[in-house]
């Protein structure tokens, strides 16, 4: 059960917006649901467990868009909206347009019956440009 989806072209994403999905390269199942062009994606507790525990992470290019003040780049991973702090990825660029590569994984329990909705969302100040994007969600129990 596990669902992979990509963006690879360049997206800019302004600061406290989620990063957009072009494609999924495999489908997950009814536990994981995602729309063609959306940055969220729904996870459902079914089955007869107390709650369903997934696995998220994901792996992609960061650079400071045009025109952008030369800071650090936050990304991380959004439970319903609010970061969590531990998926937190920080990348100090040296100039505007120079790509770095950033990852991240964590594990996010749904209870049964409930949903949740995550994103990965640009958590800096600054616009961003996110190239490569891969993000994978795996129900594991």
């Amino acid at each position: 059960m596990i669902m992979e989806l990509i963006t690879n072209q360049v997206q800019t994403v302004s600061a406290d917006s989620s990063i957009l999905y072009q494609a999924a390269t495999s489908s997950g199942n009814q536990s994981i649901l995602w729309r063609i062009g959306s940055g969220i994606i729904t996870l459902r507790g079914l089955g007869i467990q107390n709650r369903a525990r997934f696995r998220i992470s994901a792996h992609l290019n960061v650079a400071l868009s045009t025109d952008a003040a030369v800071e650090p780049i936050q990304v991380a991973f959004a439970v319903n909206g609010e970061a969590i702090g531990t998926t937190r990825m920080v990348s100090t660029p040296a100039a505007i347009g120079e790509f770095n590569s950033i990852g991240t994984s964590s594990f996010i329990d749904v209870a049964s019956g409930c949903c949740t909705e995550i994103t990965l969302k640009n958590i800096g100040t600054t616009d961003i440009d996110v190239e490569n994007v891969t993000v994978t969600v795996e129900r594991v129990a």
